[in-house]
């Protein structure tokens, strides 16, 4: 994988952390909390797909 790939992972990793932190803390997830206990798929999967992206896109900068 060249560099610029493992860049572009990981800056997208960090933009769907940030946009699941902001879902994650939302009022739909806030309800959703409420009643199952458990915030809502959309938050989950951007934080999920935040930390798989920025986790690839790390080692791929961390090899030589």
């Amino acid at each position: 994988m060249n560099k610029g790939m493992s860049v572009a992972l990981l800056v997208v990793g960090v933009i769907l952390l940030v946009f699941g932190f902001n879902a994650y803390h939302s009022a739909s997830s806030d309800v959703s909390r409420f009643f199952t206990g458990a915030p809502t798929d959309k938050a989950l999967w951007l934080l999920i797909g935040g930390v798989v992206a920025s986790i690839v896109g790390f080692l791929g900068l961390a090899r030589k």
